[in-house]
């Protein structure tokens, strides 16, 4: 009998324990966030195409702010409004602070070694502290002052033969070439011109950048189903290991000769730090030179291509809108006046130029996803479950075109900002161009400043017509996605000198 009811009460645990365990299963199941019903195997995969931002914002119109989707066979939280933005960014922050392991983690981003893509930890927060420290703090800007005078002066002397010819300019390539020269000589301590850094010999280095962000950014099926990496369906793959192949070509190439010319070199940048570090031994902290060329990767690419990007759409809304262009060069003019060009230290008079970045990244967010963000335990967000290694994405697109919170969202008004404290900090979760909480932009701040300089300058030295008699109101619009988005179309543009200098 002492056997029986040894065995009955065995039994009678285990399935106490199994119902507790479905139960609970399926209490946590209940509790997820709303959201559209997927298929075997993809899930909520096949729901996204060539534009996964207007996707997910036309998904969250239907189920919510908080929006649960299941990409392949990973859990997913889309975040679609400032609200749910703040519980994710601000009030559980810690908690998301992480990011997941991707493909374009593993091949652009050096296994996970550069700032952008690490995971949450002392090796990410050690690495954020020296790129600020030795390129990103506001000392470290402002000592830049002078190179960036250099350039901005170079690319409106360039402009302004282009006038005197009364020639077409592609205005979207000359803002990269721009943003490049000023992203290498603060890296790498010296100007590269395109040709120099393309070490494949079949395209430039900055169309490789493009291509680079493009494959970070896009729907990749190896990310979400297991063992279908295997096979690269997509050729994801295979293409970021050609621009990954670039990138290391390029930085051994850099580093070599820095090593070279270290002991006759005067003046100590970025890739001499680097280098100082990985050499002192560190045992705390130690690096290689993969984390070094993952970090200058993503030191380049962050001052380079999003400042590209931002100041090509802001000039492409003001080309659409002449009024609001009109009043930019009016609210320059009477700071300036017309024999001088502008100085950075007349930036933080303009106000209207303020408003009009804002209303412009509003619209056209550098990152419109952001990077995906990892929860890195089981958690509870507004009653709703939210497992560990689930994937956040934050649809900034779809918070700055909320029309609950901005009247007549999708048209350009940079009026809005009157009277307004909105920053583009990440403080105010109703806009979040460079994102918020511990993983928010840290070049934000030399973004900021190379942005209002650039646009200043353009529209204060120039007044533009499209090409080909184009009508402001025929300019395109369209997009291009990846984990930035460039317009689809480059502007191609004349300008005409207005200076009296």
């Amino acid at each position: 009998m002492s056997f029986l009811l040894w065995l009955w009460t065995v039994l009678v645990l285990v399935l106490v324990y199994t119902l507790n365990t479905f139960r609970s299963k399926y209490n946590k199941r209940s509790r997820l966030p709303p959201g559209p019903k997927g298929v075997p195997i993809l899930g909520n995969l096949h729901m996204l195409g060539d534009f996964p931002h207007h996707d997910l914002h036309r998904l969250s119109k239907q189920h919510g702010s908080i929006m649960y989707l299941r990409l392949g066979f990973v859990p997913t939280i889309v975040v679609s409004s400032p609200q749910a933005a703040e519980l994710f960014l601000k009030t559980h922050d810690l908690t998301f602070a992480s990011r997941p392991f991707t493909e374009a983690a593993k091949y652009i981003s050096y296994e996970r070694k550069g700032l952008s893509f690490a995971a949450y930890g002392a090796y990410w927060r050690n690495i954020r502290r020296l790129c600020t420290l030795q390129l990103l703090s506001s000392n470290k800007i402002d000592s830049y002052k002078s190179l960036r005078k250099e350039e901005v002066d170079l690319f409106i002397e360039t402009l302004e033969k282009a006038s005197a010819s009364r020639v077409t300019v592609n205005v979207s390539n000359m803002v990269t070439s721009l943003s490049t020269y000023m992203s290498c000589r603060m890296v790498f301590g010296k100007k590269f011109k395109d040709g120099e850094l393309d070490k494949l010999g079949k395209k430039g280095f900055q169309a490789v950048v493009q291509d680079g962000m493009k494959l970070a950014g896009l729907p990749n099926m190896a990310d979400y189903i297991p063992y279908v990496g295997i096979f690269d369906v997509q050729g994801l793959a295979k293409r970021m290991k050609e621009v990954s192949k670039v990138f290391d070509e390029l930085f051994e190439s850099i580093i070599e000769e820095h090593v070279r010319d270290r002991d006759r070199s005067i003046d100590k940048d970025f890739v001499d730090v680097m280098l100082s570090y990985m050499e002192s031994n560190n045992s705390e902290f130690p690096i290689d030179k993969s984390n070094i060329k993952a970090v200058i990767l993503d030191m380049l690419v962050g001052s380079m291509d999003t400042s590209a990007t931002a100041i090509e759409w802001v000039l492409a809304e003001l080309l659409k809108h002449p009024r609001a262009m009109k009043k930019l060069q009016e609210e320059i003019e009477t700071t300036v006046g017309m024999d001088r060009r502008v100085e950075e230290s007349d930036l933080e008079n303009f106000e209207y130029l303020e408003m009009v970045l804002k209303e412009s990244m509003r619209l056209h967010p550098v990152a419109p996803l952001l990077i995906p963000h990892e929860s890195m335990e089981d958690c509870t967000i507004s009653g709703y479950h939210i497992s560990k290694k689930s994937r956040i994405i934050v649809n900034t697109y779809a918070i700055g075109r909320d029309p609950s919170v901005w009247k007549d969202a999708e048209e350009f008004i940079p009026e809005r900002f009157i009277g307004t404290n909105t920053d583009m900090r990440g403080n105010d979760f109703k806009f979040l161009p460079f994102g918020s909480g511990r993983r928010g932009c840290p070049g934000m701040q030399l973004g900021l400043v190379t942005i209002r300089l650039v646009v200043a300058q353009l529209v204060h030295c120039f007044d533009w017509e499209l090409a080909d008699g184009m009508s402001p109101k025929d300019l395109d619009m369209d997009e291009d996605f990846g984990l930035t988005m460039p317009r689809a179309n480059h502007l191609n543009v004349i300008p005409t000198y207005r200076l009296r200098i």
